[in-house]
């Protein structure tokens, strides 16, 4: 049976719309065919950073013919709400059938609509698909009306082995699409799947977003190993790799050793947020290398040499401001950095993140004396310091660094083991897959942060409704479920809600259950 091969060929799809667009563009054609009546067999959808791909198999040639019952009036009902019914389904009185329908008769009309050629229903699914399609974010361009998320410039839509010709706001349908932009700009001409494949593999596309992943991920493992160093795997990023890259080239490149100073973490977070490269640990010792590997679009002449070097200086730019925001925040201790969170708004009823640093520093105190092993004296001060690193100016430049750079900064400043440790861990376990603090000063601190917000944000009447969650609340008392469990805790809830106790009982009733059918 046939085939249905579609494309869209547009300007560079940012990497995080990939994935879903690839999903709604099968999703939005086969209901058409479902709409239509028309069978299908396997899908297939691609993503690449300039293209969409979508592989149907199996679609009868011919729509199947159709028959469709409408019910009308009842027979001694107003002639005109008769004539009304048939002018809708544009028939005479003598075409209708009466049927008995409980105590009265009413009219039918029963219409047959022979089925029409398959491609001319595509067609029609494709238009509407495209100018229906559901981007976040999309633009206009030139002088037409049609939205994508970057200016659309080619469709190649076939059936059976033939193109189908359409036309949406001036983009004509056919047969032929592009391969890379700069390896091979050139037209292809394929009317099916197989030769479309291989011809783009030939013009340097790598189709599959997943074959694009794993040839990175080879490639990047085998030049660590030739160097004697260890590629620090990172599945999301090398998914985004992979969707910034038609023809990836993973090549190794270097920077300075002074930088291995700042710690490794904000190193890594250079480089993987701001350039999308991929961190390398030297083999025997397992620390961070002065190494990274980069994803190149393009086969270069020289074997990269230049690509490379452009991006050696780029990255000395990126860690030479890391290094400086390391230098900075080092200038002041954290406990001179807490006072600058009255600054900062944690909720509008709820003052800012100092006030909540206070409560979290008095609720510490009292849960010191119910986790064993917990120091008051370590867990008030933890308390305290817990959230100043929000206003340090590495923390400010990578948020994802909250938390981590409060430990740095703690041990910089004397605090012992325990009180960074928990500063470090207090937001955790923030998912399923996030480990749970178990140390006895960071279980207090993170039940105070946990607990404090389910409180305060009770007594406002900021509950989650539905599925409605904008401030993580759930999230907040599975992870106080998990603190009390996975450290074998008996924890007096009630006297720690006070006016809330029932409601906020009944709540964490709900989250056990959840927490039970997710562990078992």
């Amino acid at each position: 049976m046939p085939d249905l091969l579609l494309e869209l060929f547009s300007e560079e799809i940012p990497a995080r719309m990939q994935a879903r667009a690839a999903d709604d563009l099968r999703r939005l054609v086969c209901d058409g065919l479902g709409a239509a009546e028309l069978a299908f067999g396997k899908t297939e959808v691609y993503a690449t950073p300039r293209r969409l791909c979508l592989h149907v198999t199996d679609i009868p040639a011919v729509q199947p013919d159709r028959k469709q019952e409408r019910k009308g009036p009842k027979v001694d009902a107003p002639e005109k709400a008769i004539e009304g019914f048939l002018g809708s389904v544009g028939m005479t009185r003598d075409q209708l059938e009466i049927r008995q329908v409980k105590n009265a008769e009413f009219y039918f009309a029963v219409i047959e609509q022979s089925g029409g050629p398959t491609a001319d229903v595509i067609a029609e699914i494709v238009q509407q698909t495209v100018r229906d399609f559901p981007w976040p974010k999309s633009m206009r361009w030139g002088a037409g009306n049609l939205r994508w998320v970057r200016p659309l410039h080619a469709i190649l839509c076939c059936f059976d082995g033939a193109p189908l010709s359409f036309e949406i706001d001036g983009i004509v349908a056919g047969d032929t699409t592009y391969g890379h932009r700069f390896m091979a700009p050139e037209a292809i001409v394929a009317r099916d799947f197989a030769t479309y494949k291989a011809a783009l593999a030939a013009a340097h596309v790598r189709l599959d977003p997943a074959e694009r992943a794993a040839h990175i991920l080879a490639c990047a493992s085998g030049i660590a190993a030739e160097n004697g160093l260890t590629l620090i795997e990172d599945a999301a990023l090398l998914t985004e790799v992979a969707g910034l890259n038609e023809w990836p080239v993973p090549l190794l490149g270097r920077f300075d050793p002074a930088f291995l100073a700042v710690p490794p973490e904000v190193l890594t977070t250079a480089m993987r947020a701001h350039q999308k490269y991929f961190s390398l640990r030297d083999k025997d010792t397992g620390k961070l290398a002065p190494f990274f590997i980069t994803a190149a679009n393009i086969e270069a002449r020289d074997g990269g040499a230049r690509i490379v070097a452009g991006n050696e200086r780029v990255l000395a730019a990126r860690l030479s401001d890391a290094k400086f925001f390391w230098d900075q925040d080092r200038k002041k201790p954290l406990e001179a950095r807490v006072d600058q969170l009255a600054d900062m708004v944690f909720h509008a009823k709820l003052g800012s993140v100092r006030d909540k640093v206070a409560r979290m520093v008095a609720l510490s105190g009292r849960l010191a004396g119910l986790v064993p092993g917990a120091d008051r004296a370590d867990a008030e001060r933890a308390a305290l310091l817990a959230k100043a690193d929000l206003v340090s100016e590495m923390v400010f430049e990578f948020p994802e660094l909250q938390g981590i750079m409060g430990r740095y900064y703690a041990l910089a400043d004397g605090e012992s083991a325990s009180v960074a440790d928990a500063i470090y861990s207090h937001y955790s376990p923030a998912g399923p897959s996030d480990d749970c603090p178990d140390e006895p000063t960071a279980i207090v601190v993170a039940l105070a942060d946990k607990l404090d917000t389910l409180v305060e944000f009770w007594r406002i009447g900021e509950k989650p409704t539905g599925s409605k969650d904008p401030f993580a609340l759930r999230r907040a008392a599975l992870g106080v479920i998990r603190l009390v469990l996975e450290n074998g805790l008996r924890l007096p809830l009630a006297p720690l809600f006070g006016a809330q106790a029932d409601d906020l009982l009944g709540f964490f009733a709900d989250r056990l259950k959840v927490h039970r059918c997710v562990t078992i």
